[in-house]
């Protein structure tokens, strides 16, 4: 895998996909999402790959926005394709079937903080701080932030925030159910990969199968979500996998899914 700037390891589970740029506090240019792009087409496709951490090299930013160099020299038509192109690969990270947990650890600004959002789980150092300061730029985020911030937090903080362009800092984002969790930065990635270790202990396609359904039925009625879900029940019903889960449960030991 040729990676320019991001880093791609597999532990005991699960992907870390490292954003590399820690000279420009990891800030997103074209590249490094095209690099984003192919390392996480090769987690999908790696079955030992049940959960991807994400985080940012270094211990002052996660992502600090998108390069502010690329962006200044944009047009209208440019610009409405440069925020498709993220777009893009932000709506591939929300739906991606396996969990994907951000390691939040310092600055996510602009693309950083939208980047957060697109995963499906946020942990936080204590010293993150998010926030989307597009405003100050005169333009507005454009990879998903204006959609998926008030679906994260409710309408109000996230306009707040949006036509403020004010920053927030950990603590904060926990009140408003921003961040799932909070540790001291050294404690960060083994956190993460505590998650992803258990995240990997579970059925893959009941996992895969849940993600499937939230992320489906936030966008329909109630009554068609849960007959969405009902359909992804019967399936998981019919995996090898529900039989050793509920036999595990009888005999009273420990379940050996294969993910089938």
């Amino acid at each position: 895998m040729n990676l320019t700037n991001v880093l791609y390891e597999t532990r005991d589970g699960f992907a870390l996909i490292t954003v590399n740029r820690p000279d420009k506090l990891n800030a997103l240019n074209r590249a490094t999402l095209e690099d984003l792009r192919v390392a996480f087409h090769a987690a999908a496709k790696d079955p030992a790959v049940r959960s991807v951490v994400l985080t940012g090299a270094g211990e002052k930013a996660f992502v600090a926005g998108a390069d502010i160099g690329e962006i200044a020299s944009l047009d209208a038509q440019i610009g409405r394709d440069f925020a498709i192109l993220g777009q893009g690969l932000f709506r591939t990270i929300e739906t991606f079937p396996k969990p994907v947990i951000a390691a939040v650890n310092g600055f996510a600004l602009g693309g950083g903080c939208e980047l957060a959002l697109a995963c499906h789980i946020r942990l936080a150092s204590e010293n993150a701080q998010f926030g989307q300061p597009e405003v100050n730029l005169g333009v507005i985020p454009g990879y998903g932030g204006t959609q998926r911030l008030p679906r994260l937090v409710g309408r109000g903080i996230a306009i707040e925030l949006l036509v403020t362009g004010d920053r927030i800092g950990a603590a904060r984002a926990y009140e408003m159910g921003l961040v799932n969790a909070v540790v001291p930065l050294a404690e960060l990635l083994a956190k993460a990969g505590d998650l992803a270790a258990k995240i990997s202990e579970k059925a893959p396609e009941a996992v895969r199968h849940c993600l499937e359904a939230v992320n489906a039925g936030l966008d329909m009625p109630l009554e068609e979500g849960c007959y969405m879900e009902a359909t992804l029940f019967g399936l998981c019903c019919a995996t090898e996998d529900m039989k050793e889960g509920t036999a595990a449960f009888l005999q009273k030991r420990k379940p050996l899914f294969k993910g089938r």
